[in-house]
């Protein structure tokens, strides 16, 4: 049963480890683009922009629109 427990604790830090890698993988491409301010503004405002999108798709879909 102890081995049962130790490999269940393994499946966290192995998800840790694989989202910290995407993570990596997906910022290191857009470190460049920070470097120059056109493109630094424009990726923010995409970032912040797809982020509120997600959100009102989100709200819509489980009904949380009060309105």
């Amino acid at each position: 049963m102890k081995n049962f427990f130790n490999n269940l604790l393994r499946y966290p830090k192995f998800l840790a480890l694989i989202t910290a890698g995407v993570l990596s993988i997906v910022i290191q491409p857009l470190v460049p683009l920070l470097k120059r301010p056109l493109t630094a503004i424009v990726l923010i405002v995409a970032l912040v922009s797809g982020f509120i999108g997600v959100s009102l798709v989100l709200r819509a879909m489980l009904g949380l629109d009060a309105i």
